[in-house]
């Protein structure tokens, strides 16, 4: 029998496992932009500690490894801004990436308020796309990376999130 993977809030020990477990999973994401310079594989070990320090940071679990992660705050107009989800590659498709987002969200609308869940993906990432459209975000707009990538813009009003949960 195989062990569960459960999702708990991320603590400062995980810091280094988090920073690796991104650094593999974004791997696919800059070979879709042919951009190795997104935020999330330039991203320092340091900076991951100051998010866990002051963001509300989950992960998911096999065991004693982190095989998931996401992190969230809420910015000054009341949204969340959730980022950095991301699953082990070996453990995607069976839906870990949405118990971690249930995880942000909630703690985010119930514990900082948030009115609004807000996140940004890149135009080309389907498979990102269909796990947020699935989970009940809608796109209301476009930006643009720091990293020059083309982002989709999309959120969904923290009231729903009961009825995705």
């Amino acid at each position: 029998m195989g062990m569960s993977v459960t999702i708990s809030v991320a603590t400062e020990q995980d810091a280094e496992q988090i920073f690796r477990l991104q650094y593999l999973c974004f791997q696919g994401e800059a070979a879709l932009y042919g951009n190795y310079r997104i935020a999330p594989l330039v991203q320092t070990l340091d900076s991951v500690r100051q998010e866990l320090a002051s963001d509300c940071v989950y992960v998911a679990r096999l065991g004693e490894e982190v095989v998931g992660s996401v992190r969230g705050t809420v910015t000054e107009d009341g949204a969340a801004s959730i980022g950095r989800l991301c699953v082990h590659p070996r453990l995607q498709g069976h839906g870990i990436g949405a118990r971690l987002l249930r995880a942000a969200e909630s703690a985010l609308a119930g514990e900082r308020g948030a009115t609004k869940f807000r996140l940004f993906t890149g135009h080309r990432s389907e498979g990102n796309l269909r796990l947020y459209r699935r989970v009940g975000y809608r796109t209301v707009g476009t930006s643009q990376g720091s990293d020059g990538v083309p982002m989709i813009v999309l959120e969904k009003p923290a009231d729903e999130f009961a009825t995705t949960a």
